[in-house]
């Protein structure tokens, strides 16, 4: 699922050369999102958590919303670290209800807590979460060679087969589109469009084989 909620059409800045990135990006944090991290590989494990929190927060709604919450949503969930998280109790579910800066949805808070538990069970099984979720791309980036954002799906045999398995294990809001989401943005796959810049740089002259 490419970034598919940003449709705006005007220029990324007023009288300045336009760059030819993912025509998602167009306006602020997407930009700055767009050119230094979406498709970047990230191999930390807290910092997979997170992502894998805030695809599944965005469910429903836009990214750029999810994307101006985020400092919110790290100051909220202790800055992603599954250890504190998979310990909230009902004091801090409380807590985060009230807190205006994320999404209040009592089953994506009660979601991210379960997923916090789930990701210590991972960890334990597989020694990180980073090895057991790019085992699903064969630990290397999927390098793609979109040239519209129609060449872009919503899923794929291998976010199929993540979230199968995440929802076997007891994961919430990890459907297959929330999954592929989190592929595009921890570099499982490169999913820039061939005209962006930034295709190139991510290794995309190597095609998928």
């Amino acid at each position: 699922m490419a970034r598919r909620f940003f449709c705006s059409a005007e220029p990324l800045i007023a009288h300045a050369p336009r760059v030819p990135r993912c025509p998602w990006a167009t306006t602020e944090p997407a930009v700055t999102y767009h050119d230094k991290e979406w498709g970047v590989p990230v191999h930390n494990d807290r910092m997979l958590f997170e992502f894998l929190i805030l695809e599944g927060a965005q469910a429903g709604l836009s990214w750029i919303t999810i994307l101006k919450k985020r400092e919110n949503y790290r100051k909220a969930f202790d800055g992603f670290r599954a250890e504190k998280i998979a310990r909230y109790g009902a004091r801090e579910v409380k807590r985060l209800l009230s807190d205006a800066g994320i999404v209040r949805n009592r089953l994506k808070i009660a979601a991210t807590i379960q997923n916090a538990r789930m990701c210590l069970a991972v960890r334990e099984e597989f020694g990180r979460f980073d090895a057991y979720l790019w085992s699903f791309v064969g630990g290397n980036s999927i390098q793609n060679q979109r040239r519209s954002m129609t060449d872009v799906p919503a899923r794929t045999k291998e976010s199929d087969a993540m979230s199968r398995d995440l929802l076997r294990r007891g994961f919430k809001f990890v459907g297959s589109t929330i999954c592929y989401a989190l592929m595009q943005a921890t570099g499982m796959v490169n999913d820039h469009l061939v005209t962006c810049p930034r295709h190139a740089e991510r290794g995309g002259g190597r095609r998928r084989k």
